[in-house]
């Protein structure tokens, strides 16, 4: 099997499991109706099994954020150097600002943390004023400040965040790291999202883990993504879609034998030295570095959660069309995350060393991860009414067929308890209100949550199946890196 079978993969087994969805329901209604019924038991188990973690992870991530972890460093941490990447494109200086003033205020010593604005040469004249406005800012705030210019169209590349995190490292070794002759092994490099915001205590909490931790330079810490910096400016089909991301990923903390990176991230500098840095070609690196690592060394690396915050954006735009369809290009781009299974099987074929449980442990997660992604909302919503609409007469006129709309919507209804559980925690997460926020407000904050069923089909399964598609199609039909545009209004 080449790598071009792996491609179509994931593509074929969602488009097979949907078309079978119409034809099993025609021609085998009954089988499909007791399916039906087993899978939204199924659902409803996994639903409170998730919503459990949820609530493990939100405790813990209380617990870390009022705890001052710089007071409870161990000794030698006084060795520990904080690298700060921050790639940009065409953002605003506004945007820039939040989150250097987020460095800036955290409480760990300055004097320990090199701060890099990775800007892209393609961003233009805009980008470099912002980058020479936040030099000039906080140029002589942080043990170092850097800005870098990726330069345009680099054979090999595809433009993005990867490539652009890959030459300020590179940069940031030349230029700093080893005319200094600072330990590799020494650095923590946190690579944010221009919009990353840090709570006080995250490099604190950080550097703890990583001194705690056994085999150090062997993991990512992840921390979790909160998308608040502009929660009250989105609309409500796109504060349901933030919250829904970090629920999942908080979900997962407190699941890490299934836990990999994602978007903001830390990593040991000996450890992206050891793997190339990251891959120049690819849309997904924030999920890529996971498995590059992880093939690296032989299955014997992991994802070691932080259960602490950082504050990203949520995805907003001037108008709610606007802010709609960049909803559905950053989903489908987070789809795209599909491109690491060829890369992945592709490895656990050419590696003797990592164990066979491994290999399928992993296999068999990141393909059932994809495939539920693209199929198991529109499994939920469709095949409870596909038998009743496509089985016939005969079928229509027995027991089974006038009570499977009825017992679906019983099983889901009950499943709505993780909902009302991510409706109480999203309100806890909300930043202070704004002066305008009113009962009402805090009202249509509750009632958005009924717009989950929109949201798991047209901003879950839909870009994921088109991501997948575009992947099994390969060409012309890949998908290169779109940036989510920042807004403030």
């Amino acid at each position: 099997m080449n790598r071009r079978f792996f491609e179509i993969l994931p593509g074929a087994l969602s488009w097979a499991t949907i078309i079978l969805m119409f034809l099993l329901s025609r021609f085998t209604p009954t089988a499909v109706a007791f399916f039906i019924i087993l899978f939204d038991i199924y659902w409803l188990l996994k639903t409170i099994y998730l919503s459990l973690h949820l609530r493990a992870t939100f405790a813990k991530m209380k617990e870390s954020l009022g705890i001052n972890w710089f007071a409870r460093l161990p000794e030698g941490w006084q060795d520990i150097y904080h690298l700060v990447i921050l790639p940009m494109h065409t953002e605003p200086y506004e945007v820039v600002k939040e989150s250097l003033d987020s460095l800036m205020k955290s409480n760990y010593p300055k004097d320990k943390m090199i701060v890099v604005l990775a800007t892209e040469e393609s961003g233009g004249d805009a980008a470099r004023k912002t980058a020479e406005t936040a030099e000039k800012e906080f140029g002589g705030t942080f043990f170092k400040f850097l800005v870098t210019a990726h330069p345009a169209n680099l054979e090999g590349e595809i433009p993005g965040k990867g490539a652009n995190e890959t030459w300020a490292a590179r940069e940031v070794k030349e230029k700093i790291i080893d005319p200094l002759r600072v330990d590799y092994k020494k650095i923590l490099v946190s690579v944010f999202d221009v919009d990353t915001q840090i709570f006080p205590e995250y490099f604190g909490r950080l550097t703890y883990v990583f001194l705690s931790s056994k085999n150090n330079l062997q993991a990512i810490y992840q921390p979790i993504p909160l998308f608040l910096n502009n929660i009250y400016q989105a609309p409500a089909l796109a504060r349901v879609v933030s919250f829904s991301a970090t629920f999942w990923q908080m979900m997962q903390q407190s699941r890490p034998e299934r836990l990999t990176s994602f978007s903001s991230q830390s990593i040991p500098f000996q450890t992206l030295l050891d793997i190339g840095f990251w891959h120049t070609n690819v849309v997904s690196e924030d999920s890529r570095i996971f498995w590059q690592c992880y093939l690296r060394y032989h299955g014997d690396f992991r994802v070691e959660p932080l259960f602490y915050p950082v504050s990203m954006d949520a995805n907003v735009a001037p108008t709610f069309w606007r802010t709609m369809i960049n909803i559905y290009k950053q989903q489908r781009r987070w789809g795209w995350g599909c491109e690491n299974i060829p890369y992945l099987l592709e490895g656990f074929k050419k590696d003797p060393l990592i164990s066979k449980r491994k290999k399928a442990y992993w296999s068999f997660s990141i393909l059932e991860g994809f495939h539920s992604w693209a199929t198991y909302s529109l499994m939920i919503f469709a095949l409870g009414w596909l038998p009743v609409i496509l089985g016939g007469k005969e079928f229509g006129y027995t027991l089974l067929s006038y009570n499977l709309p009825q017992i679906t919507r019983l099983i889901i209804s009950f499943s709505m308890v993780g909902i009302a559980s991510s409706a109480v925690l999203s309100f806890v997460l909300l930043p202070p209100p704004p002066v305008w926020f009113k009962v009402r407000h805090k009202i249509l904050y509750v009632v958005q949550w009924l717009l989950v069923p929109v949201t798991l089909i047209f901003f879950g399964s839909i870009p994921a199946i088109e991501a997948q598609t575009r992947l099994m199609l390969g060409g012309r039909f890949r998908l290169g890196f779109w940036v989510t545009p920042k807004h403030r209004m």
